[in-house]
């Protein structure tokens, strides 16, 4: 069974249009390979599993909170895969530091939590394409809001918070990595 298939278009590409803003990253730059810092720790992937730093600017005056996540589109199943999912980012936070999707949640801001990736873990869960496969694309986004607090609890899917979030957003700054091993 090859696991090659054709590259879907840009998920985000799907949703209704908004403005864009800037997302860089010191560890993660755009259309590069992720570094094994931010690989998976498990299923032989072999990496540390970290979240890369992250930073935003140029998002609307009126954002009153951001939500934060990563996934990857090129995942062989029907949905793709959410590795990270970070909520009620308070609108004054415009830098994550490199681990802070820990499990812990020490590096996540005050008021702000995170929900369970795809691994029913409240995680940033590295990259970790299955070994053979082609390049899988890593999409980390932040959007922002026109709301204080989305209104979700940390129970919820990453799919629940993207829908609620939906018509809260008044910008979306997308940054596109890639990992195969």
């Amino acid at each position: 069974m090859s696991l090659q298939r054709p590259i879907d278009p840009d998920p985000y590409s799907l949703l209704p249009e908004v403005p864009s803003f800037t997302l860089t990253s010191k560890d993660a730059p755009t259309d590069e390979q992720l570094a094994l810092d931010h690989v998976y720790s498990g299923m032989g992937a072999g990496g540390r599993n970290r979240s890369p730093q992250l930073s935003w600017e140029g998002f609307p005056a009126e954002t009153r909170s951001f939500v934060v996540t990563c996934f990857d589109p090129d995942a062989p199943i029907p949905g793709g895969f959410w590795h990270w999912t970070l909520v009620d980012v308070p609108a004054d936070v415009t830098e994550l530091p490199t681990g802070a999707g820990s499990a812990t949640g020490s590096g996540v801001p005050a008021g702000a939590f995170q929900v369970p990736n795809d691994l029913g873990e409240r995680a940033y869960a590295g990259a970790a394409p299955p070994p053979g496969d082609r390049p899988h694309r890593y999409l980390f986004a932040v959007l922002a809001l026109d709301v204080p607090q989305l209104g979700v609890n940390d129970q919820v899917t990453p799919a629940v918070v993207n829908f609620t979030a939906l018509n809260h957003t008044l910008a979306r700054a997308v940054l596109s990595t890639t990992y195969a091993h």
